[in-house]
């Protein structure tokens, strides 16, 4: 039996008089999917179509039943994972009868629900269009799709042997049914079924009730194309179907997820697969201003979690617009933690000198130590003292931390800081500055940077580093999973980047500075 469970995120409302005047709301009520997928057990062997849609059907039928209990908490879109509806390992052979072929939104005006007989073999596309109509939702959902190849802008030699292309695809339906959009996964990891589309695609889509969102699918998040790009273009809310396998200390999912989302200054509604074996777990609805999120732990029930939350909406045109109809109108507004003194401030007013307690000046550590993290070598420096001040610098690329310990019991457990500079060369190709405070396993250097779930000692700690990229992407990940919020983020002009926390909720496991360097990618 699937487990339905909905969380609420409460914000700090002004005072507020109501008018006559109808306005447009400035929030919006969003909604994910982490699902325990009906899996097919044997992904390489072919099956019929016939046999292929039962498979896709039963984890359909789950789908509806939470596009129901999303409705009724009043949730205008839903997202549900990547891989949701057939799942993973398939060979490009294997997966034939799970293809449907989408057409494109942008060329054709299509409501599979109201019209099945206008394109053949359709039938998932159908029943998430019927859903997204039912429940009045705007649904987005990803699936697998087939395309004649070659297509209009590709030349013929650019098409795979077997003569058509076979995508990862999102798909989003209007409330009303309608398709309204169509994007084709551009960063693969390990798809054999699947085709990179010869181009990135840039695919946004507009919605009554917050304006623009823009779509991406998991291992997009780490790169340019088509990640940044939209939110270059000014596209302030993405949607996330994602299939991720969590990595410890510095990629588990909520951890990035969010960190993504204060970095980039993004609302980011991330939905992820649960699947113990594969070590999938973690969605959730993410803006600069809050976090809703689930991550599931070792012994819990493998089942589905949906999240619900009201966010603001972030879309600056459509918030432009929304602001002109309230002229006369006094109502509630949501509270930036930008007016507080606590809570990390928007780019826009980061741009200050570096923080007066910073730590250049603190001469590097003279003790350090090279040692694996996520298949990179760091450069560690101890921490060894109740509190103090660390430099430890990986080439010219150096990081600097403050800190003071709250150790909880007299067990003793063994901090470093690391930093890194390099390209990541392991399961995909990135560039990469990095600084890291993390828990140790263990009580000798060799166990910094392998995988820690849990920790007690709590700490007060500033850390700073100076980036070469605008693309840094701030995460404090509490002991079983828990995300603290910074209590301030700093931007400097010169491309220093200050991550301050103090009262922690939960023991300290990571806390880190993940600068992407996107213009190395390709060198």
């Amino acid at each position: 039996m699937l487990l339905f469970v909905v969380v609420f995120v409460t914000f700090a409302f002004t005072s507020a008089v109501v008018q006559r005047e109808p306005v447009v709301d400035s929030s919006y009520v969003a909604a994910v999917y982490e699902h325990s997928l009906i899996l097919n057990p044997e992904p390489h062997v072919p099956l019929s179509r016939p046999a292929a849609l039962q498979h896709l059907q039963r984890n359909l039928d789950i789908y509806e039943e939470q596009a129901a209990v999303a409705s009724q908490q009043g949730a205008q879109i839903l997202v549900f994972p990547e891989d949701g509806l057939q799942g993973f390992n398939f060979s490009r052979v294997s997966i034939s009868g799970y293809l449907e072929t989408i057409p494109d939104p942008q060329q054709e005006s299509w409501n599979p629900c109201t019209e099945p007989g206008k394109h053949n073999n359709t039938e998932v596309l159908q029943r998430l269009s019927c859903m997204a109509r039912r429940y009045n939702l705007y649904v987005v959902a990803n699936m697998a799709d087939l395309q004649p190849c070659p297509l209009k802008t590709e030349p013929s030699s650019s098409c795979p042997s077997d003569g058509h292309w076979q995508f990862n695809t999102n798909v989003v339906f209007r409330s009303d049914g309608l398709l309204v959009a169509r994007y084709h996964k551009y960063n693969l990891y390990f798809e054999d079924a699947f085709d990179t589309p010869p181009q990135p695609e840039i695919i946004t889509f507009d919605t009554p009730f917050a304006g623009k969102f823009g779509l991406i699918t998991c291992f997009d998040i780490l790169f340019h194309e088509p990640t940044v790009a939209l939110v270059e273009k000014g596209v302030r809310q993405l949607i996330f179907p994602t299939a991720w396998m969590n990595q410890l200390p510095l990629l588990d999912t909520i951890q990035f997820q969010r960190a993504f989302s204060l970095g980039a200054n993004v609302t980011l509604l991330a939905a992820n697969i649960r699947s113990d074996q594969l070590i999938m777990t973690g969605s959730g609805i993410y803006t600069p201003f809050s976090a809703t999120y689930h991550h599931a732990h070792k012994g819990d029930p493998e089942e589905g979690r949906l999240l619900v939350a009201r966010v603001p909406v972030l879309d600056p045109l459509w918030v432009r617009q929304s602001k002109a109809i309230e002229k006369v109108v006094v109502r509630d507004e949501f509270i930036s933690p930008t007016t507080t003194d606590s809570g990390y401030c928007d780019k826009e007013s980061c741009i200050d000198s570096p923080h007066p307690e910073t730590a250049p000046s603190v001469p590097p550590s003279s003790i350090t130590f090279i040692s694996p993290m996520m298949y990179d070598p760091f450069t560690f420096a101890l921490l060894n003292e109740t509190e103090g001040k660390v430099k430890v610098c990986n080439g010219t690329f150096c990081c600097y931390l403050q800190y003071q310990r709250f150790p909880q019991t007299s067990k003793t457990e063994l901090y470093a800081l690391g930093a890194f500079a390099g390209t990541h060369t392991v399961n995909g190709r990135y560039a990469l500055q990095v600084c890291a405070l993390v828990r140790c396993a263990g009580s000798d250097t060799t166990s910094c940077g392998q995988e820690v779930e849990e920790a007690e000692t709590k700490m007060d700690f500033l850390l700073e580093g100076k980036f070469e990229t605008k693309h840094v992407y701030p995460s404090i990940l509490g002991s079983k999973m828990v995300l603290e919020e910074p209590e301030h983020l700093k931007i400097a002009a010169d491309g220093t980047v200050s991550l301050k926390h103090s009262n922690m909720s939960s023991g300290l496991v990571t806390a880190c500075l993940y600068g992407r360097m996107y213009h190395l990618d390709n060198e």
